[in-house]
């Protein structure tokens, strides 16, 4: 893609502050530049950036004040951030384009559906009975299972593996080694002490517009579904066992682990490292600061909870004021003894 500036302040409702026929042909992070590439400053804390990058281009607050001379063009915009995700859209578009068609080093088998504008890319292996909607895209490595279906305009990253059955719904990324639909992890007690393995039938379901973190998992239902809802951002290494089910536009950070048949409810904000026990329910908008543990459910709406065991978000902080200073407390109360 190669557009000019005032191309560009034109789609974005921007104005143009230096050479409007100059060229951009991709993004750049603003400490490094280049020719022909636009950045972006939001944040005041990279302001110095600004007067020595390379950056052809860059997108800046319509009320920002220079301190100083600045060699790149600027394009004026009312919110950087919303330009900032225009443009990458219309990047990502460009590069989309670029892609389609069936890898010769792809094996696709004969009764699979892969829809016209969908890319398969080399080593891809898409089983039978699978479906591939149309601008779906299926980079190297990724693994598709019998019956299994992928939506339109979904991209699975490098090494993605979707086991038999499981569906992903439309405009859905899952980022490289994300595994849907694993085994649950369910195995039933034998007088001997041994293990015995409790067959998992279900499935998984991906809404639309979910996002999969890197070496995120996402075990199939004993029976029925685990399912993900609509708008749902997952981050990376994140363990989701059987029968979840997690409520739309619910955000979740690494490192969390969600045990069976729990269920978390809509727009909930879930920090990086938190635990939850299996078979309780949490409600929507609930925010959880990182490294809790959710050993009950969670009834209030819009409640905000820390800890381990996690209790309401104030009343621990609360309480840490207090047990912070045990030990002097203690050494106080020996010394009246």
């Amino acid at each position: 893609m190669q557009i000019t500036v005032g191309q560009l302040a034109q789609m974005l409702h921007g104005r143009v502050e230096g050479n409007p026929d100059a060229l951009i042909d991709r993004p750049s992070r603003i400490e490094e530049g280049g020719a022909g590439s636009i950045s972006f400053l939001a944040n005041p804390k990279y302001e110095e950036h600004l007067y020595t990058t390379t950056a052809t281009a860059v997108l800046v607050a319509e009320d920002f004040e220079l301190r100083k001379p600045v060699k790149a063009t600027l394009i004026r915009v009312p919110d950087v951030y919303a330009a900032l995700a225009f443009l990458l859209e219309r990047f990502g578009e460009e590069q989309k384009r670029s892609m389609s068609g069936i890898s010769e080093r792809a094996e696709v088998h004969p009764e699979a559906v892969v829809e016209e504008g969908a890319y398969i890319g080399p080593f891809v292996v898409v089983e039978r009975g699978a479906r591939i909607a149309k601008g779906a895209r299926l980079i190297a490595q990724v693994y598709v299972g019998e019956n299994a279906a992928v939506g339109e305009d979904s991209v699975l990253h490098a090494g993605v593996r979707v086991y038999r059955d499981c569906r992903i719904g439309r405009r859905c990324i899952l980022h490289s080694n994300a595994v849907i639909g694993s085994d649950g992890f369910g195995f039933a007690p034998q007088e001997d002490g041994s293990y015995r393995k409790v067959p998992q039938l279900g499935y998984v379901e991906l809404e639309d517009d979910v996002e999969i973190g890197a070496n995120t998992v996402i075990d199939r239902a004993t029976m029925g579904a685990t399912l993900i809802q609509k708008g749902v951002k997952l981050d990376n290494l994140i363990q989701v066992a059987h029968n979840v089910k997690i409520g739309e536009h619910t955000v979740i950070a690494a490192q969390t682990g969600i045990a069976g048949s729990t269920q978390i409810g809509s727009r909930a904000q879930i920090g990086g490292q938190v635990g939850f026990v299996g078979h309780i329910r949490v409600a929507d908008g609930v925010k959880i600061q990182a490294q809790s543990g959710v050993a009950g459910p969670i009834k209030e709406e819009g409640s905000a909870w820390y800890g381990s065991p996690a209790i309401p978000y104030r009343q621990f902080l609360r309480s840490y004021a207090v047990f912070k200073q045990l030990p002097e407390l203690v050494k106080k109360w020996k010394a009246k003894q």
